[in-house]
């Protein structure tokens, strides 16, 4: 087990987590539903402001402890990391009302849907970092993670293809490409901080 009475980083990154859930799930739920509105980009910018002072929180818990459970600068990856999700997710967000797009793609919706899943992977291998006994579940997340971006990658690229391929209007192909490819790096922010979780179990086992 982690140092207990160092749980405070743990708990405020099981906030961090829930907030990236919250903020993927509410994402799918516009992106399913078309519903990019200027209210529900308000609603998001909450999310994205929470994580914000989140990771302010952390910086400050930071500052103020002198034995932390794993590495400082890993704590600090971790924080910036998870902060760039839930940017990443507000950005595509309020892009998706800014461009106007009343009819998101089945593309979009399936990046909406990795999204989601990969916050909820990553919300499970930060709790089970808590525990050294859980570290092979926590491993099993960051793999699922890993696949869930190379996913991306996949739906991206194709999406990328048929867009240029069938989309006749230059401008919407400059905006659909956008948005894929800042779905996409939301994922490639999920795996960066897989990583970091990687990291974090090698050195401390």
């Amino acid at each position: 087990m982690f140092m207990p009475k160092e749980a405070k980083f743990f708990d405020l990154f099981d906030k961090q987590a829930e907030n990236l859930v919250n903020a993927a799930e509410f994402y799918k739920k516009l992106v399913d539903e078309a519903a990019f509105t200027p209210e529900n980009v308000r609603a998001m910018h909450e999310r994205e402001h929470y994580g914000d002072e989140l990771t302010h929180t952390i910086i400050n818990t930071l500052n103020e402890t002198f034995i932390t459970p794993f590495d400082r600068e890993d704590i600090m990856a971790l924080a910036n990391h998870m902060d760039d999700i839930v940017d990443g997710i507000y950005m595509i967000t309020n892009r998706f009302c800014l461009y106007k797009i009343t009819k998101p793609t089945e593309a979009s919706k399936k990046l909406g849907g990795v999204i989601a899943q990969s916050t909820k992977a990553l919300q499970k291998a930060l709790a089970a970092l808590r525990n050294k006994k859980m570290m092979k579940e926590t491993l099993l997340q960051c793999v699922e993670i890993n696949r869930l971006e190379n996913e991306a990658d996949v739906i991206r690229d194709e999406a990328i293809s048929e867009l240029f391929e069938k989309e006749k209007d230059p401008i919407m192909i400059i905006k659909q490409k956008e948005l894929y490819e800042e779905a996409e790096n939301v994922a490639d922010y999920c795996e960066h901080t897989a990583n970091v979780v990687e990291s974090i179990l090698v050195k401390n086992n």
